[in-house]
C-alpha cells in the first residue's frame, strides 16, 4: 500500500509535485529527491529495472541505503517517482496543429519515443497514483488539448487517451520482445507441413492468410523492425480514421 501524507495524498504524489520537502535530518548535502530520482533513472536506462536496487542506488550516490529511506519510503515509491518525473518527457512538445489528426499522430510518436528511450517505463505498474504524477499529467494534458476540436465529451476523451497510450505501449513492448530475434522464412515444404494442421476447415479465416505468407514466416518476410514500424503506422491510421468517422471530424 502506498505511503500517505497527513492530508491523505500518496507520498509519491506530494514528492513529485514538490509539496513534500526534503527531510531536514540526516545527510542533506548532495542528496535530494531530485538527485535520487535522476540517478535511479540513469541506472534503469543503462542496466534495466531489475538492476535497480536501493543498495546499488545508495552506493552510486555515495550514501548509505538507510540514508535513502529518509527520502524515499521504498522501491515502489521510487518507481512511481521515476515514471512521474517530467525529466523523461521531451522538453519541447510538438506544436498542436489545427488538424487534430496530425497532432494526435505527433502525440503518439512522442509517447513511443519516451517508451523507447526508457524501456523500464513499461515495467512499472500503472494505477490511480501514477496518473496523478507530473509526467502523467503532462501527457494527458497534451493529449486532451489535441482532442479539443474532436467534439467528444470529457469521458470519451479520457478513454481515448487511455486507449491510444495502451496502443503505443503495446507496440513498444512488441518491438522490445522482437529485438534480436531472427526473421522467420519458411520454404514450400515447411508451409505444406503447416497446411496439414492449420486447415481451412479448422481456421477458415486464418489459414488462407497464413499459407499465403501474410501472417508469419512467409518466403518474403521483411525486416522485423521495419515490419513493426509499418504495422504501428497502419494501426494508427485505422484508429484515427475510426475517430474521424465516429465524431464526423
Amino acid at each position: 500500500m502506498a505511503e500517505m501524507t497527513e492530508s491523505g495524498l500518496p507520498r509519491a504524489v506530494a514528492i513529485g509535485w514538490g509539496m513534500l520537502a526534503d527531510p531536514q535530518n540526516g545527510p542533506r548535502r548532495g542528496l535530494s529527491h531530485e538527485v535520487i530520482v535522476a540517478k535511479a533513472i540513469e541506472i534503469a536506462d543503462e542496466h534495466g529495472i531489475a538492476a535497480l536496487t536501493m543498495g546499488r542506488l545508495a552506493k552510486e550516490l555515495g550514501f548509505t541505503t538507510m540514508s535513502l529511506y529518509r527520502y524515499v519510503a521504498n522501491k515502489d515509491e521510487l518507481l512511481l517517482l521515476m515514471i512521474g518525473s517530467e525529466s523523461v518527457l521531451p522538453q519541447k512538445w510538438p506544436k498542436i496543429s489545427s488538424d487534430w489528426r496530425e497532432s494526435l499522430r505527433d502525440w503518439a510518436h512522442v509517447m513511443r519515443d519516451v517508451c523507447r528511450a526508457h524501456p523500464w517505463w513499461l515495467d512499472v505498474p500503472r494505477g490511480p497514483t501514477s496518473v496523478l504524477m507530473p509526467a502523467s499529467a503532462r501527457i494527458a494534458d497534451h493529449g486532451l488539448q489535441v482532442l479539443e476540436s474532436l467534439g467528444a465529451d470529457d469521458s470519451d476523451k479520457i478513454s481515448l487517451i487511455l486507449v491510444l497510450s495502451s496502443y503505443v505501449t503495446a507496440f513498444v513492448e512488441l518491438e522490445r520482445d522482437l529485438a534480436g530475434q531472427e526473421d522467420l522464412s519458411f520454404g514450400p515444404e515447411a508451409m505444406a507441413e503447416l497446411a496439414e494442421v492449420v486447415t481451412v476447415k479448422k481456421y477458415p479465416a486464418l489459414a488462407p492468410l497464413l499459407l499465403a505468407g501474410g501472417y508469419v514466416g512467409g518466403p518474403e518476410t521483411s525486416d522485423v523492425g521495419a515490419g513493426v514500424d509499418a504495422e504501428f503506422e497502419h494501426g494508427l491510421d485505422i484508429l484515427i480514421a475510426g475517430l474521424a468517422a465516429k465524431y464526423d471530424a
